[in-house]
């Protein structure tokens, strides 16, 4: 799978590392709220960028919708499957309006499968795909 400008979230930065490490990973950005952990993911040239997110609060994840928004067209979102199903549903709700194209990752011992989160997309002032312009004129 080309994982170009999909956005991983990084709730687990074990899981993240060896994720990064196993794959090509070069062209994935990553949004946690470990800014060590992305910043090292980042200089080991496992990630070509990254974002602070606490995906607790709401103004935060606003802030990396527009971050992504403004300076990233990705391609969908990337979440560990085991961190998605233990989450509550306001993570849940959270994660569903990121992006229209939500894949969960699950750790197998040998390799990484890729299905398809088939929960409805909530477009909303969350989404990481707005238009610019729109955003520049919230404020107005």
């Amino acid at each position: 799978m080309d994982l170009s400008n999909f956005l991983l979230i990084d709730s687990d930065p074990l899981l993240s590392r060896a994720f990064c490490a196993q794959v090509n990973s070069e062209e994935l950005i990553v949004a946690g709220a470990n800014t060590r952990h992305m910043v090292k993911l980042m200089f080991d040239h496992q990630a070509k960028d990254y974002c602070y997110c606490d995906f607790e609060n709401e103004i935060s994840v606003a802030e990396l919708s527009s971050y992504m928004s403004r300076h990233h067209k990705i391609e969908g979102v990337l979440i560990f499957a085991e961190i998605y199903e233990a989450a509550g549903n306001t993570l849940k709700w959270i994660i569903d309006s990121l992006h229209e194209n939500r894949i969960l990752i699950v750790k197998h011992p040998t390799h990484y499968e890729y299905k398809k989160l088939d929960t409805v997309f909530r477009k909303n002032h969350l989404s990481c795909n707005q238009d610019p312009e729109t955003l520049a004129h919230l404020g107005d």
